[in-house]
């Protein structure tokens, strides 16, 4: 399933939908029409665990092209929002997790050459999402640093702790884009979370798509843009440390819960890392996207 959150009029609350064709399903007016008690929103529908995901799989395989009245709605005339508007806790950023990208980082940021023993990770607070067209924005007063990357992002169907890499998996609800925007000016003695937890700066969408419909998710490419121009390109089979070695070692110490996401990590080719460096201004377009998934599209504004 494409699962989204959308709005179908601008001063209509945001619901749960499935991207079925060019339509949006709603899920809760579909649930409703066959009797079922289905949520509005996605982390309702990630709480009813693969019970109530397998119920929404079979009412979208009984109704499909013949959906209930005032249930589907055309997808250019709705507008989507983050898939989780507001995650429940920090979401967790991985950095330096593509080797070419732990070289680039060495030449320009101060960062170790060595590769990572062990997941570098950090955090980007709820406040920091946005979804897709919405604007990133640039603070001139804070930022002349501001920077791009692509990343495949996790999203955690079930509680986690203390889990094997083994069974790790088992414990993915599906995959999104997110865009680690990062104020690379703004790092402090290590720590990261000023430079990529300020607001706007995790771009996220434009759907979660569930795992059922992800084979093998180390081997999607991976791509950004800035104004058109290709800045990043790569592939998820580049990975320092794959999936089930993240949820692995995050929930080794940090209960990772339903609907936590994970951003993984990002390839070369951002800004800092660039001869000469580049960044981003007010009037630029960023674009992102994950084979399989989709893509976002964001324009960056002064603010």
């Amino acid at each position: 399933m494409r699962l989204v959150t959308y709005r179908s009029a601008i001063d209509a609350a945001a619901r749960l939908g499935v991207i079925e064709g060019d339509l949006v399903v709603d899920v809760a007016t579909l649930g409703a029409g066959a009797g079922l008690d289905l949520p509005s929103t996605m982390l309702g529908l990630i709480d009813l665990g693969p019970a109530g995901q397998a119920s929404l799989s079979t009412l979208l395989d009984q109704h499909r092209g013949r959906w209930p009245a005032h249930s589907a709605f055309p997808l250019v005339n709705v507008r989507l929002l983050a898939p989780i508007p507001r995650p429940r806790k920090n979401i967790f950023g991985i950095g330096l997790n593509y080797v070419e990208h732990v070289a680039e980082s060495a030449r320009t940021l101060d960062t170790s050459s060595d590769l990572p023993k062990q997941p570098v990770i950090f955090s980007k607070p709820p406040t920091s999402v946005i979804g897709p067209g919405e604007a990133i924005e640039h603070n001139g007063k804070i930022t002349q640093q501001l920077d791009w990357e692509v990343e495949l992002a996790v999203v955690m169907g079930r509680t986690a702790r203390r889990v094997t890499e083994a069974e790790a998996m088992g414990f993915v609800f599906g995959y999104s884009v997110m865009i680690d925007v990062s104020a690379r000016d703004n790092r402090r003695a290590g720590q990261w979370i000023y430079s990529k937890g300020q607001d706007t700066y995790a771009p996220f969408g434009p759907c979660i798509v569930t795992a059922d419909e992800i084979a093998e998710p180390h081997a999607l490419d991976l791509w950004l843009t800035v104004n058109g121009e290709t800045k990043q390109r790569s592939n998820t089979r580049h990975m320092l440390f794959k999936i089930p070695v993240l949820i692995a070692d995050i929930s080794a110490a940090i209960t990772l819960e339903a609907g936590d996401i994970i951003a993984t990590g990002t390839p070369d080719g951002v800004g800092a890392g660039r001869t000469p460096q580049e960044w981003l201004w007010p009037g630029d377009v960023v674009e992102a996207g994950v084979d399989g998934i989709g893509q976002i599209r964001h324009p960056v504004v002064a603010a």
